[in-house]
């Protein structure tokens, strides 16, 4: 005798049938009681029991998982973030033509059953069973939402084997299915459903999901003005998303027969007119298209990529947005975040097209350059320039006009290790002059050779002897402050630290905003920066935080963090804390204005090194240059109130091996270069095409130097301030000391070009 069977599929079938009947017209409630009955026939369905109350299923269509936007201050749109591209919409706004041919081509009886389709069942039964068709389907809308949504929710919870059993086809998932969906008839009206379904249901390839989003990608249209054709071809493409994709110029002729067809479905059922039929089954597919692209995050933002890159960063390591950076970055894809950023389209074009211009991605040189520009207290960052692509993918490891890293910003938001400064950092020891109670105008006697010893201060000392001149060798001697800073002179930097201490200049440049680029070591007191040929630049800083360093200068002394975003919302339009700025008055007014007018004497006196980065209109230039040895070329400057920006120009990745020392850039030859023959025309370059811009308007009132830090009335004599700084050192010299050898400095870095 043959082996019994537990069950036929025929069997298993008709008891879905008549479970389906009673569901249907008795209701769930008293239909439980005979569950056990249906189920005794198959032990595997046993594994559906627990869906029956529909626990842990979220079927609120706004917990759909929902693409992220970054928008830049002007509301442009930068990029999209997303698992599943989907814009959900209410069904208020999906036209009505959308909703009859969704109906039309999946459920036809949608408005009179209750969940299960009891005529659809038993016709796909009939054709696939007993007539031996093809296999049909027989699931109601209803069904086809509940599927989508367990499918959904196994994806958000990491469990591949619950998405699996989500899809599988068996009699026990369908029963699973049906179960929930005469529940959710209960629960949720027609529409509700059907406005779930449409923002839920895939329709086409490359993720994309909703709706509203294809509406967008295929029409360039909202779906509440879908009009019948495109309605149509939405509709027809659930059948197959991938296969009837009709952006895809393969599935064209299927995509445009099976839009016929729904256009049939709908003419059968009453839902259009014969005309309307007439006129619109004879449209050509293509005809009707207008393909958006579907590119997703920083990789498809162009000119903004790497701004993007900025804030995607800020994001995952903000604990505003997350426990984890995991949580942070599944927010991001799927929390449906309106991102505003403080990015100004204009700042960042033109910092790109002066990166470019400066010197060519492709330029044998392989040099980057570098710009990073920010709004004077505010801490609005307003663009970054590069002359690279963005590109994350394998391919930039190939070549270099790709890159998908920031060079402008610190290591910790996605930068490198930084620039070395040179003569850029030196506004910042004549703040610290100035807040010792110095004047601009003393007198100083400088040097070539420092001992170490007299730069001790705190609990930090030193050893040695730092061996310094200014480029081009030797010094000027004497020379004041203001005359150091205006020709960029290194030994009157060394013969001020050496009387105020380093640690006045290191606490100035915290108070202004600086910190070294590289995690690990931040602060300006690490043992890598903390050291005396900190005053002519020989720290690590990304082109972003010097920029800040100047901006703090340019608003009367109101220094900010800088900050990328203004304002996020969740896709409830809930406000999600975003980092902030923080400004606050972190140097005397006076002390601001000072410096700035010294820094515009640079530019515009006799010998003033910064005489090149005189801006157009007779625009009030307050701005530094500066070389780091041959490895790096620098310009940095501001308007006041309006925008500052660093420029760096050097091999990023390997600064040291590939020098500027009789090098050919952009096809101009020099067996030396300086920060004035290259970064500071892209400096002007950016500042004056922004301004230009927007308008800026042009305002020469700022820079006025405060008159008891012109004078040398009421300052310590420089030797007794010199003695009574080194009295002090010796009494502090225990702890914490730094110790650095006369070879350590050795440092003779030719600055101030």
């Amino acid at each position: 005798m043959p082996k019994k069977k537990s069950m036929t599929i025929r069997r298993a079938l008709s008891l879905v049938l008549a479970y389906i009947v009673l569901c249907v017209t008795g209701g769930v409630v008293a239909s439980l009681l005979f569950v056990p009955a249906v189920f005794g026939a198959n032990t595997v369905a046993k594994a559906v029991i627990p869906s029956l109350q529909v626990e842990g299923i979220d079927f609120d269509v706004t917990s759909l998982p929902q693409q992220s936007r970054m928008y830049a201050s002007d509301g442009s749109l930068i990029a999209t973030f997303y698992s599943q591209n989907r814009v959900v919409v209410p069904i208020k706004d999906v036209s009505e033509y959308m909703q009859k041919a969704i109906v039309a081509r999946e459920d036809r009886r949608f408005f009179e059953h209750s969940g299960v389709d009891v005529q659809g069942v038993m016709r796909a039964f009939i054709q696939t069973y007993v007539l031996k068709r093809d296999m049909q389907g027989g699931s109601s809308l209803t069904q086809q939402y509940v599927k989508n949504v367990l499918m959904v929710q196994a994806r958000e919870d990491n469990d591949p084997i619950a998405e699996y059993h989500a899809q599988e086809s068996t009699i026990a998932r369908k029963l699973r299915e049906m179960l929930i969906a005469v529940q959710m008839e209960k629960m949720y009206s027609k529409p509700e459903i059907l406005q779930g379904y449409l923002n839920i249901a895939q329709f086409g390839s490359n993720n994309l999901y909703g709706v509203e989003t294809a509406a967008q990608r295929y029409f360039n249209v909202h779906a509440k003005d879908l009009n019948l054709v495109q309605s149509a071809t939405i509709a027809a493409i659930t059948k197959n998303p991938a296969g009837l994709d009709p952006s895809i110029p393969e599935n064209q002729e299927d995509s445009e027969n099976e839009r016929n067809i729904v256009l049939k479905l709908m003419l059968d059922q009453g839902l259009i007119e014969q005309a309307e039929y007439d006129e619109a089954v004879n449209i050509p597919l293509v005809d009707t298209l207008n393909i958006q692209s579907v590119n997703q995050g920083c990789q498809s933002a162009g000119n903004a990529a790497f701004f993007c890159s900025y804030v995607t960063t800020k994001i995952l390591n903000s604990e505003e947005f997350g426990e984890t950076e995991a949580d942070r970055q599944t927010l991001l894809n799927e929390g449906g975040l309106d991102i505003y950023t403080t990015m100004d389209v204009n700042a960042n074009n033109a910092a790109m097209q002066a990166a470019n211009d400066t010197i060519p991605a492709s330029d044998p040189s392989g040099l980057e350059v570098m710009i990073a520009a920010i709004k004077p207290g505010t801490g609005e960052v307003l663009g970054f320039g590069i002359n690279r692509t963005y590109d994350a993918t394998d391919a930039a490891a190939s070549d270099q006009t790709k890159t998908s890293m920031n060079y402008m910003v610190d290591q910790v938001d996605g930068g490198g290790w930084g620039v070395q400064v040179g003569s850029t950092w030196k506004p910042i020891n004549m703040v610290a002059w100035m807040q010792q109670g110095r004047s601009i105008n003393e007198s100083l006697r400088t040097s070539t050779s420092y001992p170490l010893s007299n730069f001790n201060c705190s609990n930090y000392s030193f050893t040695g002897t730092w061996k310094v001149e200014n480029s081009g060798g030797g010094t000027v001697n004497p020379e004041t402050p203001l005359q150091g800073l205006s020709r960029s002179h290194n030994t009157t930097q060394a013969s001020m630290a050496s009387q105020i201490g380093l640690c006045a200049i290191a606490d100035a440049a915290t108070a202004l905003g600086y910190h070294n680029s590289p995690s690990s070591a931040m602060d300006v007191y690490s043992s890598n920066s903390f050291n005396a040929p900190m005053t002519i630049g020989s720290v690590q800083a990304s082109p972003l935080t010097m920029a800040n360093v100047y901006a703090t200068l340019g608003a009367n002394g109101v220094a900010c963090t800088p900050i990328a975003m203004t304002r996020v919302t969740d896709k409830n339009g809930d406000e999600i804390d975003v980092p902030q700025a923080d400004c606050h008055q972190a140097i005397d007014p006076e002390v601001a204005q000072t410096t700035a007018y010294a820094l515009n004497q640079g530019v515009v006196t006799a010998g003033g090194e910064a005489a090149t980065t005189q801006l157009d209109n007779g625009r009030k230039t307050f701005a530094k240059t500066g070389t780091n040895e041959n490895t790096y070329m620098l310009t940095a400057g501001f308007v006041p109130n309006v925008v500052s920006a660093f420029v760096a120009v050097g091999d990023a990745q390997d600064p040291l091996n590939n020098t500027f020392d009789n090098k050919t850039i952009n096809g101009v030859y020099r067996s030396e270069w300086f920060g004035m023959y290259i970064a500071t025309p892209a400096w002007k370059q950016f500042m004056n095409t922004y301004l230009n811009a927007i308008n800026a308007p042009i305002d020469n009132n700022y820079g006025n130097p405060a008159q008891k830090y012109l004078t040398a009335s009421g300052v310590q004599s420089t030797t007794n301030n010199q003695n009574n700084q080194n009295n002090q050192n010796n009494q502090n010299n225990q702890n914490n000391q730094t110790t650095q050898n006369g070879q350590q400095a050795q440092n003779q870095n030719q600055e101030g070009q």
